[in-house]
């Protein structure tokens, strides 16, 4: 997002705060910018080598936008969506928290917060002058935390880079895909909580209808991210997504309507969160001033609870497919790529540029080629998820899914940007231009 962009987002907020006394809403299925109860990092990568402080690391922050203190719970997932890691962040009222990704996974050291029953004297958690600041009992033991044991960093890492790992039950399984590069690789969810909790969104308790469990519908959190490499001189960033709670719209709270997290709650809405998109139009460009090229950052849903799995094996769903790619250049010439709309696909064939829950796919790589330098996709995610069953109930076909898309002039700029998204899961859009 441009600077002056985002002044322009922060400003509305403000304003909206002036006016209204609390933050600003939008409507159910617009997928915007908007104070959230839930925070999406579509994707991150962390260099895990201590000694290359200059590799590539994802930073992010989560930001209160209320007066009221409030607990927020960080989920790490692996890039096949297994729950790896997660902790507690206390957010005094108007409050900000940076992350360091590498900080997390290579020293072990989450961001320190404490509500006022951990933190009497405000040296953690500072209360400022417009901001409550209050006790949080659940937290006591658990907040500030302490620096994860070596044992735990050891299993994050592993788990990240898809090794094998025997944290649970000293059994050997893995979480992700291998590849080889020691880069962690995943996607990290934030959703504003009742109180300290350790359980991952999926375990019993976890979301109650109304925001009754450990998870809330407050509508108050808002962050950003960024990637960052210093050995190859460049930086990208966007907001984070942005996702609703509301307990009182049909969309949201009746049972087999499609939410975000409606595979964690067997479809029962009992999030109350309203899913993402499944049609989006990206632009390409791999030449000139862009000499670095166009990578698609994108994050998918398999529509399954997935858990640690053997070894050399992969989960059922992957890879994940899609209902129709269609690749036009600036002349509206066009390019049709087979692809299959269910997954896992019956056969090995076709373009499967998306396999994973959360990836980066350069355009015109080996995954994702095109006979065009200058351009735009239309990407039409939707599949069918053959193990998941009839689900979601409403539309087993749709599949939500977020699309940032960053271009790069290597060693000068690069910039990043979201997919423009072309419908909502809420009503799948199965359609894409073609012959």
């Amino acid at each position: 997002m441009s600077g002056s962009l985002r002044r322009s987002v922060v400003l509305c907020a403000s304003l909206s705060f002036a006016w209204a006394g609390s933050p600003a809403s939008a409507v159910i299925g617009a997928v915007d910018a908007v104070p959230a109860a839930t925070l999406l990092l579509p994707y991150f990568e962390v260099d895990l080598d201590p000694a290359n402080l200059n590799g590539i690391n994802t930073l992010l922050s989560i930001n209160n936008a209320s007066a009221t203190a409030i607990l927020a719970h960080l989920v790490v997932s692996s890039d096949l969506s297994v729950h790896t890691l997660d902790f507690n962040i206390y957010l005094t009222g108007y409050d900000v928290q940076t992350i360091s990704l590498r900080e997390l996974f290579v020293n072990g050291l989450a961001p320190r917060t404490a509500s006022d029953g951990q933190d009497p004297q405000d040296t953690i958690s500072p209360q400022g002058p417009l901001s409550q600041d209050i006790n949080f009992a659940s937290c006591t033991g658990v907040l500030p935390p302490p620096q994860m044991p070596a044992a735990l960093q050891t299993h994050v890492r592993r788990a990240l880079t898809g090794q094998s790992s025997d944290w649970e039950q000293g059994v050997p399984r893995c979480y992700g895909r291998f590849l080889d590069d020691n880069i962690a690789r995943g996607y990290i969810t934030i959703d504003t909580v009742n109180n300290c909790t350790l359980r991952f969104p999926g375990q019993a308790g976890y979301f109650v209808a109304g925001g009754a469990g450990d998870a809330t519908n407050q509508n108050v959190l808002w962050g950003d991210y960024f990637y960052v490499n210093s050995a190859q001189n460049f930086a990208q960033g966007d907001t984070l997504v942005h996702i609703e709670a509301d307990a009182l719209n049909p969309e949201t709270s009746v049972a087999g309507e499609y939410t975000f997290y409606g595979r964690h709650v067997a479809w029962s809405a009992a999030d109350n969160r309203e899913p993402l998109a499944t049609n989006f139009a990206a632009r390409y460009i791999n030449g000139g001033i862009f000499n670095g090229g166009t990578d698609f950052i994108v994050w998918r849903d398999a529509k399954l609870n997935q858990v640690p799995f053997l070894c050399n094996t992969l989960p059922v769903w992957y890879p994940l497919g899609q209902e129709g790619i269609v690749i036009f250049n600036e002349q509206e010439d066009v390019e049709f790529p087979q692809t299959f709309p269910f997954s896992p696909p019956p056969v090995d064939e076709g373009l499967l540029p998306f396999p994973a829950e959360a990836q980066r796919t350069p355009v015109d790589g080996d995954s994702l080629p095109t006979p065009f330098d200058f351009g735009w996709m239309y990407l039409n995610l939707n599949t069918t998820v053959v193990p998941a069953g009839a689900n979601p109930p409403e539309d087993p076909a749709a599949a939500q899914a977020w699309v940032t898309v960053v271009m790069d002039a290597e060693g000068r700029f690069s910039v990043g940007y979201p997919a423009v998204l072309l419908d909502s899961a809420l009503n799948a859009l199965h359609f894409f231009p073609h012959q």
